[in-house]
């Protein structure tokens, strides 16, 4: 049995996609489940690895206001620690008491002249105060045209704003037949519509000459709607083309695989294609399960009701 799964799933490999097919140059999973390849790069330097603009557009929200705080905050200390090395004298109009008031008055003036706002009780006297003000003012301007541009983007950006079930089911599927089945559904006021959806699964397959990473296209029962406004429940019917024939449940717990979703809509609002993937191994599979419903009418019935909450919400069934 375990022999012909092996010739079965050989004979049925389609395609690369780009992970390769030594099994042992690998490490975890293909794609991790925010949809990023799990790869990280080697034999470069760490800035030519980092684009930067991708990255502050990705990152967090939290770590993108830290990062741009931290900012603010590191170069009106440097140029107020220039303007003390310089001399306090040299602003005119600072009320100076103790030491703490050297740096406070140097740090304020500071944040004016980045600012451009120059409430005018402080000014620069000397050629080499002048000077460091004029070039922190160029500084601010060229920063919060940056910091503006990269606030825009991250507001504008779009997004395919899409969430997927935690775990992908094997579920019964018309008459004595199983099939391989995840949820999906939109989480924001968005219009999606032309959705497409596709399967790629990648399996770990003994061979004479050792392990090898062996991928294919799955077909799906319905891989494109027009709309997507409530959940779709994406059905690859496990037949005998399938890789996944003949497989129990031991299978999945003992053979090493990865199913790789990649859905692909055009946004209304953005007037724009957005992209969203995400992976699932064998480990997240559960053997003889089904979905519940996630959606209802509402009290008057004039409006479905979709339950987000109840996007991973199954019951177990017998196969």
């Amino acid at each position: 049995m375990a022999l012909r799964k092996r010739l079965h799933i050989r004979i049925k490999s389609q395609q690369n996609t780009g992970f390769g097919s030594n099994a042992a140059s690998y490490g975890g999973r293909f794609i991790s489940k925010n949809g990023y390849a799990n790869v990280r790069k080697s034999g470069v330097g760490f800035f030519d690895s980092i684009s930067w603009y991708h990255t502050m557009l990705n990152i967090p929200r939290w770590k993108f206001m830290f990062i741009i705080l931290l900012f603010y905050f590191l170069v009106n200390c440097f140029f107020a620690t220039l303007y003390l090395l310089i001399g306090i004298e040299h602003l005119d109009g600072a009320r100076v008491y103790t030491p703490w008031d050297k740096f406070g008055q140097a740090f304020f003036f500071s944040i004016q002249t980045l600012t451009t706002v120059g409430y005018g009780h402080i000014s620069p006297t000397g050629f080499f105060a002048s000077m460091v003000a004029a070039v922190e003012a160029l500084f601010g301007l060229l920063s919060f045209a940056i910091a503006t541009g990269l606030f825009y983007g991250r507001f504008s950006m779009p997004k395919a704003h899409i969430l997927f079930s935690k775990e992908a089911l094997i579920a019964p599927y018309k008459e004595n037949q199983k099939a391989l089945m995840i949820r999906l559904t939109p989480y924001k006021n968005a219009n999606l519509t032309d959705v497409e959806a596709r399967f790629t699964l990648g399996i770990q397959a003994q061979e004479s000459r050792g392990s090898s990473n062996q991928f294919y296209n799955l077909e799906l029962e319905l891989d494109k709607i027009n709309s997507l406004n409530l959940s779709w429940t994406l059905v690859h019917p496990i037949t005998i083309d399938s890789p996944l024939y003949e497989f129990t449940e031991q299978d999945y717990a003992s053979i090493k695989g990865e199913l790789i979703v990649f859905i692909k809509a055009f946004d209304d609002m953005f007037s724009n294609t957005v992209v969203k993937r995400t992976s699932y191994t064998f480990d997240e599979f559960v053997y003889g399960a089904k979905f519940e419903p996630m959606f209802s009418r509402n009290e008057d019935n004039t409006k479905t009701i979709l339950h987000i909450d109840k996007l991973n919400a199954y019951q177990k069934v017998e196969l």
